[in-house]
C-alpha cells in the first residue's frame, strides 16, 4: 500500500457555484438524522377523572375545572412536543452540485489521498492505525472504496473518528465533517465518475 500521486482535471471541478447548495444540503442530511421521537402529553392524554376539583365558587381559591390542566403539578403540557418527521426534501439536482462543490474543494485543499489498494495480512485494527500515521493522517478521516471490503471494514470499524464508506454512498456531510478522505485508486475514481456525470 503505497501513496499515488493523482492528476484530475480542472474543467471536472465546481468551484464557482454552489455553496448555497451545499449548505441545503447538508441541513437536509443533519435533518434527517434527528430521531423526533420527542413527546409529551397533553391535557387530554394525562390520566385522571373529568371531576372538578372543588366547586366553581365560595371557596376561596381560583377557579378550577381539572386535575390534569397544565397550571397543575402533574398535568399536561402545553404546547409540548409530539413525535414528528424532520426529513426536507432537496432536488436531485442540487444534491448533486452539492456533492461536487464539497470534493471539488476537498481535491484543490489536497486532503484527499490516494492509495493504490488496500490490503491487510490480517484483519487487525493496528494495521490501518499504522498506515493512516504513515499517511499522516491525525484526525478525522473516512476511508473510501468502490466496493464494500469485508477486511477494509473490520479493520476500520474500532478507530474513533475514522469513518467507512464507498464512493457511491458518500455524502456531502461525510466529505465536510472528515478533515480528509483517504481513498484507493479505484474508489477515487469512482468518485471523480461521481462528479463528472
Amino acid at each position: 500500500m503505497q501513496k499515488i500521486e493523482v492528476n484530475v482535471d480542472q474543467a471536472l471541478l465546481t468551484l464557482d457555484k454552489g455553496e448555497q447548495a451545499v449548505k441545503d444540503a447538508v441541513t437536509a442530511i443533519r435533518n434527517a438524522m434527528r430521531a423526533g421521537t420527542a413527546s409529551t402529553k397533553s391535557k387530554g392524554e394525562v390520566a385522571g377523572s373529568n371531576k372538578k376539583p372543588w366547586k366553581q365558587k365560595g371557596t376561596g381559591n381560583a377557579r378550577a375545572g381539572f386535575r390534569q390542566s397544565p397550571v397543575w403539578r402533574g398535568g399536561g403540557v402545553a404546547h409540548g412536543p409530539h413525535p414528528r418527521c424532520f426529513e426536507q426534501k432537496v432536488n436531485k439536482k442540487v444534491m448533486k452540485l452539492a456533492f461536487a462543490r464539497a470534493l471539488s474543494d476537498k481535491i484543490v485543499a489536497g486532503d484527499i489521498i490516494v492509495v493504490d489498494e488496500f490490503k491487510f495480512e490480517a484483519p487487525k485494527t493496528k494495521l490501518m492505525a499504522g498506515l493512516l500515521k504513515t499517511l499522516g493522517v491525525d484526525r478525522t478521516a473516512c476511508i473510501v472504496q468502490k466496493d464494500v471490503d469485508d477486511t477494509v471494514v473490520l479493520v476500520t470499524s474500532n478507530l474513533p473518528r475514522i469513518d467507512y464508506c464507498t464512493a457511491q454512498a458518500l455524502d456531502v456531510y461525510t466529505v465536510l465533517a472528515n478533515r480528509k478522505l483517504v481513498c484507493d485508486k479505484a474508489g477515487f475514481d469512482a468518485l471523480v465518475a461521481r462528479i463528472a456525470k
